[in-house]
């Protein structure tokens, strides 16, 4: 049956219209794409936007921080090193500032000998003319090096002046406007109501608006409409859980220890006080301040058990217990425990800081200025906690020590929030620090048992220095530090991931590279001064989403122009609304929301929905309770995406087809994919069918004339009003299918069989399978899955 679907789309170029714009829009990017080396020299060649960029990526392998790696003991990644003399010839300086024909380094890039110049041949590297043409004026006009931009401490700035100045609903706007004028752009109308508000509800709760909310705000003209709309999203259950998504995946979140083995773990109780620490805006500092040393700031209160808070802090530094862990017999203790410890390190790199820290573990970064020993000094943070490699067997725990035991006691009186279905206790994996200080050392090439030189807890100097005399030489003192004024990365990596849940990119697009090898900031001004605005405002979360959503350029059309593609196909400079597919978690609500079966339950242990048979069976050892795959019933099988159980050896294959991480380690951004399984998966998935089929029988409950059902279904499914023409296409292919159904029954039962949900009483057994059918259509259009 469904391949008549997919002969019917193509058939109808009304529903593949979408997909020949997608593919102009393509074809016109590649075709638009203009060559590097005819770009203009700036008259002021900056060596943060425009040099450092070209050194780091063709240069510093070779004459950079890595002291192991360093060719003819030249460092061109500073100032100092770059203008000293030669070592080999000291008559001779790599770069003399404003004679480039007396720099060895220009004299090297511009020869044609090829076994002088500079990249060398054997590195497949080179540089363009306008790269060299960029090198050459930065001589002539002194050279001068910069700090790395994201190195130093961002400062307000002045809001730009803009030609419309009409425009702007908020601050944000006379940053995006500004480069907009700076390049030719106009920015787009404001997106028409239906759509504004679909985008809003997706981006803020995850979830499409419902019919009423739809009428609800159509019906509205007061000036301030949408953003009572907005306030009310924000002020949704579901908006913690939306929220949470992204954090999960920098957290490494899962519901097994992976490796081989893969058994059980209990961490979703840490993944309740995250959706609840998001709904209860608790402000960024505290946020991040508990994840990382909760169990810190509960030994420094010397754990009063009358404070509620104690529980809820020490739970919250389950944060750093979502790596993985071995249940293997045979494996050396110490190397895992150093492997847990890395991880730790990793992940708070990359999270916090958008540095890639484990660039070091082994030798001295090739880029940024972070040492071995500055990595090492950054594992002592961590390096505390008294664990093991290998505590047991795959049947030795659920949450291996430190732990924390949670009682129904618990859940009734203190941690409300966590959805606690039964009486058993519930033991979590927590932080907790060694009374006596272990010593750390820079391993030797990386290796376990290879431990050199004794390091303590200390942070890169070319951040901010970290005062022993300020801060604690603990988790806690590294907090203090993160939230420090002069820190220079903690607000601006923060505003950068949430910029991207919205826009689809960060302002830095390598949201966790915000080293020297990432890419420069499309805003800058912007970045710094959203990065100030959310530290003065006490990191209050709510309301930097609520400036997001509330400015004009978030809230403009998506509509693509012939401009846009020939100036801006990436949409870098924000002259549109983007248009993406919704992530892996939010397909699965969205289907299961708009025909009325999503259980709006929060929180609670992960849940095993419908799965095609024996993928767990393949991928195991043969020992734990995850062995085989028992799939759940009743309301576990509707619950939200980010409740489907996750196996790290076996993920959800469905979420997985959609991009879902797999939660092996820290993840701060998704790839985003276009595969045909994404489409066979829309058409074949039993919870897309069951959706459908659900929807269709209360419609066809309904007593309204069919063109009226189809009119409603497809409001309910697009979030818009259909047209004439689309509604035409719909209303045809239903009577088709009617009569399909009428002439074969058994096809009809057949079809309406799917899924656990108990069938309505409906005599008319032909008209709803053929309303399913339409409504799978729906539900397989390009527009309904995109926001």
């Amino acid at each position: 049956m469904n391949r008549k679907i997919l002969a019917y789309l193509f058939k109808n170029r009304l529903l593949i219209g979408v997909g020949v714009a997608v593919s102009c829009v393509t074809t016109a990017c590649f075709l638009n794409g203009g060559s590097t080396s005819a770009a203009t020299v700036p008259d002021e060649v900056d060596y943060n936007y425009h040099i450092r960029p070209i050194l780091s990526d063709r240069c510093f392998k070779c004459h950079g921080p890595d002291a192991n790696k360093r060719e003819a003991d030249l460092r061109l990644d500073t100032e100092e090193a770059a203008y000293a003399a030669l070592k080999d010839n000291a008559k001779l300086h790599a770069i003399v500032p404003g004679k480039p024909d007396e720099s060895a380094v220009w004299q090297r890039i511009i020869t044609k000998d090829t076994a002088e110049i500079m990249p060398p041949l054997e590195s497949n590297l080179k540089l363009n003319e306008h790269e060299i043409a960029l090198i050459e004026k930065w001589i002539k006009q002194g050279a001068k090096y910069k700090p790395h931009w994201a190195f130093i401490a961002p400062e307000r700035p002045k809001l730009p002046s803009v030609d419309n100045d009409a425009w702007p609903k908020n601050s944000i706007d006379y940053f995006t406007l500004a480069k907009m004028e700076e390049n030719g752009l106009k920015p787009n109308e404001e997106a028409d109501k239906e759509r504004l508000l679909k985008r809003a509800a997706l981006d803020i709760t995850g979830l499409p608006p419902s019919l009423e909310l739809q009428e609800r705000f159509l019906k509205d003209e007061s000036p301030n409409a949408y953003e009572k709309v907005v306030d009310e999203l924000l002020s949704s259950k579901h908006y913690g859980e939306k929220m949470a998504i992204p954090w999960l995946d920098a957290a490494r979140y899962a519901d097994s220890h992976g490796y081989q083995d893969d058994g059980l773990r209990t961490m979703w109780p840490w993944r309740d006080w995250v959706i609840h620490a998001f709904n209860q805006n608790y402000s960024y500092s505290k946020f991040l301040t508990w994840q990382l040393a909760g169990d810190l700031i509960v030994k420094r209160q010397k754990g009063n058990p009358a404070d509620p808070r104690i529980k809820e802090a020490l739970l919250a530094t389950g944060f750093n217990r979502n790596h993985k862990i071995t249940q293997e017999g045979g494996v050396i203790d110490e190397e895992y425990r150093i492997e847990y410890v890395t991880d730790r390190t990793n992940t708070f790199g990359k999270t916090f800081l958008a540095l890639t820290y484990e660039c070091a573990k082994c030798h001295d970064h090739k880029y940024d200025p972070i040492l071995q020993k500055d990595y090492y000094s950054a594992f002592a943070f961590f390096n505390q906690v008294p664990e093991k490699g290998l505590v047991g067997t795959i049947d030795a725990s659920f949450a291996d020590p430190p732990n924390l035991k949670l009682t129904t006691k618990d859940v009734k009186s203190i941690l409300t929030f966590v959805n606690k279905t039964d009486t058993a206790d519930v033991t979590v994996m927590v932080m907790q620090d060694l009374d006596t200080l272990r010593k750390t050392h820079v391993l030797g090439r990386g290796n376990y048992d290879q431990p050199t030189d004794v390091v303590g807890a200390q942070m890169p100097k070319f951040l901010l220095p970290f005062d022993t005399k300020k801060y604690p030489e603990n988790r806690l003192g590294l907090a203090q530090w993160m939230l420090d004024p002069k820190n220079p990365l903690t607000a601006r990596v923060f505003v950068n991931r949430v910029w991207q849940e919205f826009f689809g990119r960060g302002i830095v697009k390598t949201v966790g590279d915000f080293g020297m090898q990432g890419e420069l900031p499309s805003h800058p001004q912007l970045l710094d001064w959203l990065a100030v605005d959310f530290r003065t405002h006490d990191w209050n979360i709510k309301r930097l989403v609520k400036q997001i959503v509330m400015s004009a350029t978030y809230r403009q059309s998506a509509v693509i122009t012939k401009e846009h593609l020939a100036k801006d196909p990436e949409n870098v400079l924000l002259a549109r609304a983007p248009r993406m597919r919704l992530s892996a978690e939010l397909v699965r609500d969205f289907v299961l929301s708009t025909s009325g079966l999503l259980s709006p339950a929060i929180g609670g242990p992960s849940v095993k929905p419908y799965q095609p048979k024996g993928l767990w069976e393949v991928a195991t050892s043969g020992r734990g309770s995850l062995k085989s795959y028992i799939q759940d019933h009743g309301d576990s099988l509707y619950r939200r995406g980010m409740y489907v159980f996750i196996k790290r050896t076996v993920p959800p294959p469905s979420m997985l087809i959609f991009d879902a991480s797999n939660r092996d380690q820290c993840e701060v951004k998704r790839s985003r994919t276009n595969t045909p399984l994404q489409a066979l998966v829309m058409l074949n998935d039993p919870v897309v069918l069951e959706s459908a089929r659900v929807l269709a029988e209360k419609l066809a409950l309904e007593k309204i004339p069919d063109e009226d059902k189809i009119k409603k279904a497809f409001r309910i499914v697009v979030c818009r009003t259909g047209k004439d023409k689309e509604l035409s296409v719909l209303e045809k292919y239903f009577e088709s299918e009617q009569s399909v159904f009428a002439k074969d029954p058994k096809k009809a039962a057949k079809l309406l069989s799917v899924g656990e949900r108990p069938q309505a009483r409906i005599a008319n057994r032909p008209m709803v399978a053929a309303l399913m059918q339409s409504i799978l259509m729906m539900y397989n259009l390009e527009e309904a899955i995109m926001k």
